[in-house]
Formats: C-alpha cells, structure tokens, sequence
C-alpha cells in the first residue's frame, strides 16, 4: 500500500498552500493525501482565558476546518484520496509521529529572509530536526507557491553515500513529474595545510580539480540514471559556495533538493549551512531528505 503525502495544517494561508502542494504531487506520483492538525499547544503554552480558545472550542474549529480543507482539495483533485486525522497533540510530536508512515512531510513556510522564518515558528525546525523521512518547506507568496510550473528538480551532490537519498528523492519525483533532474555540486579550492600537496599533485594527474569534481558528479548520478532513464539530467559543476551556486541554480526550479545528516546533534536542528541558506532564500519550495 502506497504511503501517504502527510501535510501538517494550522488553518494559515501558508498551510493551506502547502497542503494544495502535496495534493498535486500526491496526484502525480498517485499516492493518498492526509491532512493533520494538532489541536492542542505545547504544554508549556497556556491557552488564552478567551472563550473562543477553550479547548472544546479549540476542537470543534479544527475539525470544522480540516473539514473545509479535505472538501476543497478533493473538489480540486478527485483523484486523490484524501483522508484528514484531528490530533489532541502539539504539533511537534505530532507530525514526528506521522513521519515514519509517509512519503514525506510537507509544511507552509512564510516569507523570505532569515527573520520571517518557519512556518509556526520554532515548529518546522523542530520538526526538520527529527524526521527520518523528507520534509518539504512550500512558500506562500501573492497568492501562489513560487516555483516554475514544469520546472526541473534541483538537487546538490555531496560525496557519497551522503548524496544517495537526496538523489533518489530528486530522481523519484522527477520521474512523477514528468520533467528533469539538474544535478549540481559545488566545489572550492582544498586548503593545502590539510589536504597536503600530494592532494594537489594527484589531483593535477588526474586532470586537475574541475574534471575530477565532473567526474565525481557523474558517478554519484550513474545509479540513478540506469534507475530511471526517462528523465532528462544535466550536470553542472561550478567552482563557489555551495549554498549560493543551489541558490543560483533554484532561478526556475520548480523544487529544490538538499540532503541532512540523520543524526541529530544535542543542541539544535542538525540542518547544515546549505539548507539554512536555501531554506531562508529560495522562492521555490525545499525538500530536506535525511540520510547517514
């Protein structure tokens, strides 16, 4: 049985887009849709003393709100199959929960800039620091999710093996999609105190830094291109920061995809400095996929 596109939803505009996001990949890779809302805050936050945010009051707004949502999108895609799940949680543990079971997640983030962050704040990044399955940022911006409708899936190559999830991912839902892969990897000058210049001199023999960088590039691709042969991939290789030649190669994408270790460090959410930055500043929407 196919895995459910888990969206978690909070009644924003963002959320709203975001689930609309997943139902189209849903349709395209013919996969169920759940919506989920945790109705209840962290337990260190005290509901208002408001009527209106009792919590049967709480409840009865998010199940009619859940409602509204599943009616919407089936309307939209009757297609999908989509099943909602009210949860009396906070929406950390929530959605973590969820992440096992799904094919991924997928959240609404607000605008760009490091300020605006996260959707629900602290939330995603939470969330982002816990999953063992991908999750999707989707921006909401002037009414519509940013992104070329059609556009090539953008992934960044590391070394293997740490490239092998995030790539499949790129691969999997290009292939669902119907459009291509461009494969980037970003490559910069060794410092030769650590590398040594026996790194450089074998470098050199191999025909020096930037033919070796493509070649690497071509292999972490070559499983993946034998796995789908259908979908159309360009390699490009560009000497930079690797966060601002993805940001570059995002003009036009119609998503970004980044990898993460999966172990997560005891302080923080474990995204390196690469995520942060797409995370932060592409239109597009982002997926994060875990991998060891």
């Amino acid at each position: 049985m196919a895995r459910p596109i888990t969206v978690g939803l909070d009644g924003s505009p963002e959320s709203l887009a975001a689930a609309d996001w997943a139902a189209r990949e849903a349709r395209w890779r013919q996969t169920p849709l759940r919506l989920v809302h945790a109705w209840l805050p962290p337990a260190r936050t005290a509901l208002p003393a408001r009527t209106a945010q009792a919590p049967e009051a709480r409840k009865e707004w998010a199940a009619t709100f859940l409602d509204d949502a599943e009616a919407g999108l089936s309307a939209r895609y009757p297609e999908v199959s989509v099943s909602t799940e009210l949860v009396a949680e906070a929406a950390v543990p929530a959605l973590v929960a969820h992440d096992a079971g799904s094919e991924m997640l997928v959240l609404g983030s607000r605008g760009r800039g490091a300020v605006a962050g996260f959707l629900l704040g602290s939330i995603g990044l939470q969330v982002l620091g816990r999953a063992t399955r991908p999750v999707v940022l989707v921006r909401h911006r002037n009414g519509r999710v940013p992104g070329a409708a059609g556009g090539d899936v953008v992934v960044g190559i590391q070394d293997p093996p740490g490239s092998a999830a995030p790539i499949e991912f790129a691969f999997a839902t290009a292939a669902a999609r119907d459009t291509g892969v461009r494969a980037v990897r970003a490559w910069a000058l060794p410092p030769v105190f650590e590398y040594g210049t026996a790194y450089l001199r074998a470098v050199d023999e191999a025909g020096g830094i930037e033919p070796n960088e493509r070649k690497r590039l071509a292999e972490a691709v070559l499983l993946w291109r034998e796995k789908y042969p259908r979908v159309p991939v360009t390699e490009h290789v560009e000497m930079g920061n690797a966060a601002e030649v993805l940001l570059t190669s995002a003009a036009g994408a119609g998503l970004v995809v980044v990898g993460r270790y999966s172990h997560r460090p005891a302080v923080g959410p474990g995204l390196g400095h690469v995520a942060h930055a797409l995370l932060h500043h592409a239109a597009c929407p982002i997926a994060v996929v875990p991998h060891d």
